[in-house]
């Protein structure tokens, strides 16, 4: 039987070769693909892929908030997170997520297909760049790491904050989240007393290192 993959990436020419690649293989098969958190939510609800290759950067909903709702909703569907990010804190968020795997998009392919491969059996897979002498305790210290003040945001204060992150006025987010402004003014009143925020540029700031946005937005 082959093994159902949905790619979730917001730049159109990855996804492209990775469908070329995987394509290639006799037990993959691509059953969608998504250029954001919450469009891969919409496919995963209609598909019920397998795995999903999952960037962490993307516009929307980012993969680790996308991957916590699947994880959440669907705890059959794998998540290999695919991204450029090394760093420890974005590690650790993904795997708190519930991602299975994580692979640095500069790894060859044959890396991402094995991490493919052992998460849609219910093993973990860790990118040999980042998983150190031994993957275990590389694992246990990441989750020993102290928590980061988005910890503190609920699901819906994070999306919104993501969402300011990005540009998007009031008017905006709340027509993306179907509330009222409303609604929206007092979510951004909140994660700004969370955060010890005081103004637009510092929740930006805060979204940025805790990898709910990316420069590249």
């Amino acid at each position: 039987m082959s093994i159902r993959i949905l790619l979730a990436d917001d730049h159109p020419i990855l996804r492209q070769g990775l469908h070329s690649l995987f394509e290639k293989e006799p037990d993959i098969e691509i059953v969608g693909e998504a250029e954001d958190g919450r469009k891969t939510l919409e496919l995963v609800r209609e598909l019920i892929p397998d795995v999903i290759v999952m960037d962490i950067s993307m516009p929307n909903l980012n993969g680790i908030d996308a991957t916590h709702q699947i994880v959440h909703e669907f705890p059959k569907v794998k998540v290999v997170a695919l991204s450029i990010h090394s760093n420890k804190v974005f590690v650790a968020d993904m795997l708190r997520a519930g991602a299975s795997g994580y692979v640095l998009k500069e790894c060859p392919f044959n890396e991402l297909l094995e991490a493919v491969r052992k998460v849609a059996t219910g093993d973990k897979y860790l990118s040999s760049k980042i998983a150190g002498v031994v993957v275990s305790d590389y694992v246990r210290h990441l989750f020993e790491t102290p928590e980061s003040p988005l910890e503190t945001l609920t699901e819906r204060e994070r999306e919104v904050l993501q969402l300011i992150s990005e540009g998007k006025n009031t008017k905006q987010i709340a027509l993306e989240l179907h509330v009222s402004t409303k609604t929206i003014e007092a979510n951004r009143r909140k994660i700004m007393e969370k955060l010890d925020a005081h103004s637009i540029a510092e929740l930006v700031k805060t979204a940025i290192f805790g990898g709910l946005a990316s420069l590249e937005l």
